[in-house]
């Protein structure tokens, strides 16, 4: 080899090692912890669940909750900006997707009304999620006074954690109100899931002591991002008893619990003895998830999931969740694709008690990668409206079966199989 053709080597090396290094770094996502599937004695129905849930995830289950479930935008949007309208003292708000248009500039507005009156508003955008803003919302905002940081920009010394972005939907108000659940800022959530420009979801409105664990959930990004500390009596009141439901908001992170989410939802699976309803917009299980939910329907268990159908706005997730369902709908659980719109719901009803919703997707993002937040209730009659909302899903989706499965073209298999290649970054 010439001296040229050495110095030419050395230069591709000295570029490509750091390329590597960073790729390197953002498909890792550390050793699993998790590396057996749980084995419960005891049900969710249990008192010793509720009491693994508060020890293992970290903020108890309190009581004196209320939360009411909300559906799709023309409920969903109304409630929250109604909320930040009525802001006295403070607002607090952190979520993924904030996209120009309808929505994106109702938000904006009415932060920016409060803000002008002297409210505390204080707005975490992740900073790969608002790709699609007009940065004159921003300055709008800014310009009004609210308080508004990007989660995570993208700058040369913090390539390595571009993978790992904030996926929580958080908004609280007062100190007292908040939201959270699967909506984004955007127009694609307007509606009634009534065309396929319309997406279905869910979201819900919470009062009582948990909503302090909501504003510490997002305190926690915040003084990530900011640098500050929100603590006073604006950002957390005295909660009084709002309603009868016990309930806890718990978060996780890549690199501060990335397994607590997972573990929440093998436990779930594990304790349950009589019904699994999962709805999930991005629903990959890992073996274990799988092999667990196999066990799950050994034992009996009646399992639904819902997944979106042909229209979604992700057909490389969509192949790579295909790709895993075989031994699921050999065992006997139901998949069912909904078919009217993309479906981006999150919510998980286990024996017609437990009730987990909120960020959330069953997928490695979400489990390893992300920042998520999840509210998790005990209450047979919250569980009960929740299960009512997944049976009017049901019949708007088509079971898949395992013959039609199995009989697949061989080019949807292939395409299938390649993208079940990627699902460590689904």
């Amino acid at each position: 080899m010439t001296r040229k053709a050495r110095m030419i080597a050395f230069w591709i090396a000295v570029i490509l090692l750091p390329l590597v290094l960073l790729f390197v770094a953002n498909i890792s996502h550390g050793p699993k912890k998790i590396e057996r599937p749980i084995e419960m004695a005891y049900s969710v129905s249990d008192s010793q669940f509720l009491r693994a849930m508060t020890a293992l995830l970290g903020p108890p289950l309190v009581r004196g909750n209320r939360v009411q479930a909300l559906q799709n935008g023309d409920q969903i949007f109304p409630a929250m900006l109604a909320a930040i309208r009525s802001a006295q003292t403070s607002v607090t708000f952190e979520t993924f997707i904030y996209w120009s248009g309808q929505v994106g500039g109702d938000f904006a507005e009415a932060l920016s009304e409060r803000a002008r009156a002297g409210v505390q508003v204080h707005v975490i955008l992740d900073a790969l999620g608002i790709n699609r803003i007009d940065e004159d919302y921003i300055r709008r905002m800014e310009g009004a006074g609210v308080k508004l940081v990007r989660y995570r920009p993208v700058r040369w010394y913090t390539l390595g954690r571009l993978n790992n972005r904030t996926h929580r939907k958080i908004l609280v108000v007062d100190g007292r109100v908040a939201f959270t659940g699967g909506v984004g800022i955007a127009d694609v959530w307007l509606g009634n899931a009534d065309s396929p420009e319309h997406w279905r979801d869910s979201h819900f409105r919470i009062e009582g002591p948990v909503v302090g664990q909501m504003q510490a959930a997002f305190n926690d990004n915040w003084t990530e991002a900011a640098g500050t500390v929100l603590h006073d009596e604006r950002y957390f009141p005295p909660l009084d008893s709002s309603g009868p439901l016990v309930a806890q908001v718990f978060i996780s992170s890549n690199d501060g619990g990335p397994e607590l989410t997972r573990m929440m939802y093998l436990m779930s699976i594990a304790g349950a003895r009589q019904r699994i309803q999962i709805a999930n917009a991005y629903f990959v299980p890992d073996d274990m998830a799988r092999d667990m939910l196999v066990q799950a329907r050994q034992r009996g268990v009646e399992i639904d999931i819902i997944v979106p159908g042909p229209i979604t706005d992700a057909v490389v997730t969509r192949r790579s969740s295909r790709s895993r369902w075989g031994p699921l709908l050999q065992a006997g659980v139901r998949i069912h694709e909904y078919q009217p719109t993309m479906f981006h719901s999150k919510v998980m009803v286990v024996d017609g008690r437990w009730v987990s919703v909120g960020s959330t997707n069953f997928d490695n993002r979400s489990f390893r990668l992300n920042d998520e937040l999840n509210l998790n209730v005990c209450d047979s009659a919250f569980a009960a409206d929740l299960s009512r909302a997944f049976e009017d899903d049901l019949r708007r989706a088509r079971p898949i079966t395992f013959e039609a499965w199995r009989r697949r073209p061989f080019g949807e298999k292939l395409k299938e199989k390649l993208a079940g290649l990627l699902r460590s970054q689904l």
